[in-house]
């Protein structure tokens, strides 16, 4: 590879790397504010939590649509479009009067998500030689850990010092103008797309199903986010309350424990290179677990090292397995890449949504059991996973 196209290289990843940051804000946007929504509209943390898990869910059925898309249509235009479009929902929530309506608001946002979260690893894999791919794929999982920072520090400030319809405001605007920088800058596909009509595609998208290594990389997926979500979901309770009773906006600041996932995902993507996927993502997945372990401890000094301790492991897995799953699949990569998102973000929609039984049940220890069984469930597909790739 030449200077020039190295340079040209480096150029479109960083508009792309920038509207992964703005498009996973606004999926965590109402996190930290879940507290103050329960108290405005009188509903229960689990209900409140139905504000994050309606996204997820809709990300997860609008990705059975964009994978098979991309396959037929291009990356391209799914992922442009599908980023312009998002401006649109994020303005309809600030603007809704009744928690019914921003939970409509952000199912329509969680229905243009997935055109470019579900898209662009397989657009990475069309456009970048195997040996730069998973320093590539780690480095887009550490933009979609960023935003996710973003989305609930940013978001959560913005928040408690001009109300939360405000912080829904300020990204609309950033995320028509990452959309708008897409168009500008991304090149455009490299080939014609797959022939066919619909049918062939989703025959290509759940032909993957009956790969035994793709439906293990699945599981880790779902069950990954469900437990990652959920401590998430249901901290600002935690820390809102005795012995802690820390305001809001240091609630937010806890979520700077995502500052380890924007350092390890690159590191692990370029390891990932060197070492067996399956093995890397089960060391990540037993330091997730050991950090939600520290977080019991009811001392916010252990809890901030645990939430550190989680995000590192989290990231380490997740910056390997969509490049694992890019690797697994013969054939129809988008709609490989775009099942995992799938299983991942079924899994954050229960995680959204379960663990405040948990927490309503046995405050936080109820919580954590929740979420460790479901890294354990992780940690043994983890396992069969490399098993079978060994064979």
């Amino acid at each position: 590879m030449t200077i020039a196209s190295a340079t040209a290289r480096k150029f479109w990843l960083v508009p792309l790397y920038a509207a992964a940051v703005v498009v996973f804000s606004d999926m965590y946007l109402t996190q930290p504010i879940l507290p103050q929504l329960s108290a405005e509209y009188g509903i229960a943390p689990a209900t409140a939590g139905l504000s994050v898990s309606v996204v997820v869910l809709m990300i997860a059925l609008g990705s059975l649509a964009v994978g098979p898309l991309s396959d037929r249509w291009g990356r391209w235009p799914v992922m442009v479009g599908s980023a312009v479009l998002l401006a649109i929902p994020t303005l309809l929530c600030a603007l809704a009067p009744s928690f019914e309506l921003l939970l409509l608001g952000r199912a329509l946002q969680g229905l243009c998500i997935p055109g470019l979260t579900a898209v662009a690893v397989a657009y990475l894999g069309d456009r970048l030689p195997a040996n730069a791919l998973g320093r590539a794929v780690g480095g887009w999982i550490a933009a979609n850990v960023a935003g996710g920072l973003s989305g609930r520090v940013v978001g959560g400030l913005i928040s408690d010092g001009f109300g939360w319809r405000a912080s829904f405001a300020v990204f609309a605007g950033l995320t028509l103008a990452s959309g708008m920088s897409l168009l500008m800058t991304l090149p455009r596909d490299r080939q014609v797309a797959a022939s066919g009509g619909w049918r062939q595609a989703y025959l290509a998208m759940f032909a993957h199903l009956a790969n035994q290594r793709l439906r293990f990389a699945y599981l880790i997926g779902g069950s990954l986010f469900f437990g990652f979500l959920g401590i998430f979901t249901y901290l600002p309770y935690y820390l809102s309350a005795p012995p802690f009773s820390v305001p809001p906006a240091i609630v937010a600041l806890a979520y700077l424990s995502y500052l380890a996932g924007v350092i390890v995902s690159p590191w692990a993507g370029a390891l990932s290179a060197r070492y067996p996927r399956p093995r890397l993502i089960m060391i990540g997945l037993l330091i997730a677990m050991a950090g939600i372990g520290l977080t019991l401890i009811p001392s916010l000094p252990l809890v901030a090292l645990g939430l550190w301790t989680l995000c590192s492991g989290m990231f380490i897995a997740q910056g390997i397995a969509p490049a694992l799953v890019n690797q697994l699949a013969p054939q129809a990569k988008g709609a490989a890449s775009a099942l995992y998102l799938v299983a991942y973000y079924i899994g954050g929609t229960l995680g959204g949504v379960i663990p405040g039984f948990g927490w309503q049940a046995a405050g936080w220890p109820g919580v954590t059991l929740i979420c460790l069984g479901a890294l354990a469930l992780a940690l043994a597909a983890a396992s069969r996973l490399g098993g079978a790739t060994a064979q």
